[in-house]
């Protein structure tokens, strides 16, 4: 296949990293988890950046990450779940990969992510209620910014990467 990257989108506990991880595998290409690349750059973990110096600062970090790291081809990247917020990142990704969006409800992402404390910006007493209205608004920047929509609702991480890449034939 002939594909020059593939970008993972969607809300935190989509399953980005555990299905890139596998789809990278199939199609021998490298895996890159953009929030481990940040994480290794800064020595420290997000919610740590996200506590001593806000989201804005991540958000610039992770627009410089991905103006390095998308010169790469061959990658499936697994990208965090706010970086449709900037239509900068969406441009480099855009133009340097084909974007897949793992779509899940809200339901499934509380179910997912309700023992989770490493995920700063939904670690608070309402969480279904955060995570509801946060997902509201990013699935209409995912669904704008996808070259393809995916369920992730129902299908292992195995399933929905097979799945990616009968889409991906079938797009080319």
């Amino acid at each position: 296949m002939d594909f020059k990257n593939i970008s993972l989108i969607g809300f935190m506990g989509s399953g980005k990293s555990t299905v890139g991880e596998i789809l990278a595998g199939k199609l021998r290409f490298i895996f890159i988890d953009l929030d481990r690349i940040i994480e290794l750059s800064e020595e420290r973990e997000i919610r740590v950046i996200f506590k001593r110096d806000g989201e804005k600062y991540f958000r610039e970090l992770e627009t410089k990450v991905i103006k390095k790291i998308y010169k790469n081809k061959k990658c499936v990247f697994a990208c965090g779940g706010g970086v449709v917020k900037r239509k900068e990142n969406m441009h480099i990704i855009k133009n340097n990969s084909t974007v897949i969006y793992l779509n899940i409800s809200a339901q499934n992402a509380l179910d997912r992510l309700k023992d989770d404390k490493n995920r700063p910006l939904i670690d608070v007493e309402n969480k279904k209620e955060v995570i509801e209205k946060m997902l509201g608004k990013r699935d209409i920047l995912y669904r704008k910014y996808a070259d393809i929509v995916v369920n992730n609702d129902e299908n292992d991480p195995e399933q929905t990467s097979n799945e990616i890449i009968t889409r991906l034939k079938v797009q080319k």
